[in-house]
């Protein structure tokens, strides 16, 4: 029987956990919380839990050797030294991660050590790759190319559990939420590159309306002109990756960077109340918040030049006040960043709810040409739900495409090797049709008018 070590038991392990302990294969689930791997187990007689902390190499290196495939649910930092023990051992390794330049170093060893380091096999990155590489293959076998593509994805509450001003909760790493924040980004535009500092990345969304769901914004993720290369699409004048929020989500964070309430930077706020750190924020940043509803406006203390006008509602400012900001309450913090204030007041008030479901809405948008002039919208949507009863949405379509992963090449239905991530027919494929068996699907229009297209 085959064994499995999966590292981590966080927010998204319980759906590949129950996955695998339903095909039969035996799984270890080593983390620092084993009560938490014991209630995912749930009894089954082919799980076991250990404790393990992340920093023990020599433990590490032992469970590597005794199983024939490691899965790291780890913090991505962490990916690369697991990888290296499996290839030290030969084993094949999976992971949800994005790659970084050290993982790609180690496609040579891989290759020589005859096994696959899957990454990038879960939502996004994961079933965006799949979905999007399915179709551009399609297109190019008929002859066609990509002159535009917006590849658009969020988790979020649905609907009806979007209550608060920020109309987010986190379903997910709260943490890294709002730290992306603090990206940059860079996108191509019409045969243009658009580079957006950090502090312009909520500034100027556009709006996808989708059905089932309403009115979204969107801004732009990281670095877009990468996938270019990965999608074997060269031919391509736009490329854009965004992130789908509720309408305020964006004038609201804009408003946190401005005001530098997003910041790793730590200064001392010993005996300082919320209400004392907006006011010092506002002084070292230049800017005075003042009026109410659609006469506020935050201007520079300078002068009027830099009024920046709020519309009406006033996302930002309600949320600002429903969090806490402008109370007048003791922090209770010594030397420390507004980025863990800020972040700790929004976890504290903004958990989706032990009955109230999450969704995750991912968009592919392509404009393809073809020879004979012909030119269509395709375009691939998907609207998943779930709830924290359960499993979260994010947890299923994050955990179950890496399930699937580790299954197929348990199987040998995966025989490529190296450092890899799903955008090969022998991969998308198959992963792509068992989720849709699990209730995850892609839904594909073709032949939609030009006038179908976003951005």
């Amino acid at each position: 029987m085959k064994k499995i070590l999966i590292l981590g038991s966080g927010l998204v392990a319980q759906p590949i956990i129950r996955y695998l302990l339903s095909k039969n294969f035996l799984v270890t689930v080593a983390s620092n919380t084993p009560d938490r791997s014991d209630s995912m187990i749930a009894g089954s007689k082919n799980g076991q839990s250990v404790f393990w902390e992340a920093h023990d190499e020599t433990a590490l290196d032992r469970y590597i050797a005794e199983h024939d495939i490691t899965v790291s649910l780890l913090p991505y930092a962490f990916h690369v030294m697991v990888a290296t023990h499996c290839v030290a051992h030969k084993k094949n390794m999976v992971t949800t991660s994005y790659v970084k330049p050290e993982m790609h170093a180690l496609d040579a060893a891989a290759k020589q050590a005859g096994i696959i380091i899957l990454n990038e096999l879960g939502l996004d990155p994961g079933i965006d790759h799949m979905s999007a590489k399915r179709i551009i293959d399609t297109i190019h076998s008929k002859g066609g190319g990509i002159l535009e593509f917006y590849s658009i994805c969020g988790a979020l509450p649905a609907p009806e559990a979007a209550t608060n001003p920020f109309r987010y909760k986190f379903s997910w790493s709260p943490k890294g939420v709002v730290m992306a924040g603090n990206n940059d980004a860079v996108y191509l535009k019409q045969g243009e590159i658009v580079e957006l500092a950090t502090r312009d990345l909520f500034k100027n969304p556009f709006h996808v309306d989708f059905p089932g769901v309403g009115l979204l914004e969107v801004y732009p993720n990281r670095d877009s002109l990468a996938y270019k290369e990965i999608y074997g699409i060269p031919e391509a004048r736009t490329m854009f990756r965004g992130t789908f929020r509720y309408q305020g989500w964006c004038e609201t964070l804009d408003l946190l960077k401005q005001l530098n309430l997003i910041s790793p930077e730590k200064f001392d706020m010993t005996g300082m109340t919320y209400a004392d750190l907006m006011t010092r924020q506002m002084q070292v940043t230049g800017y005075k918040i003042s009026g109410e509803g659609n006469s506020a406006s935050l201007s520079s203390l300078e002068g009027e030049q830099d009024r920046i006008a709020f519309p009406d509602p006033s996302y930002a400012l309600d949320a600002f006040r429903w969090l806490g900001l402008f109370d007048d309450k003791p922090m209770n913090r010594t030397v420390e960043s507004t980025f863990e204030v800020t972040s700790d007041l929004m976890i504290e008030k903004m958990s989706l709810g032990p009955t109230e479901r999450d969704m995750v809405v991912l968009q592919h948008t392509f404009l393809a040409a073809f020879s004979d002039g012909r030119k269509e919208i395709i375009r691939s949507r998907m609207l998943d739900f779930g709830n924290m009863a359960t499993d979260t949405s994010i947890a299923r379509t994050v955990a179950l495409p890496a399930a699937i992963g580790v299954e197929m090449v348990l199987n040998g239905k995966i025989t490529v090797k190296g450092v890899h991530i799903p955008v090969i027919p022998e991969i998308y494929n198959p992963v792509l049709d068992h989720l849709e068996e699990l209730g995850i699907k892609m839904v594909e229009e073709y032949g939609l008018p030009l006038s179908e297209q976003v951005g």
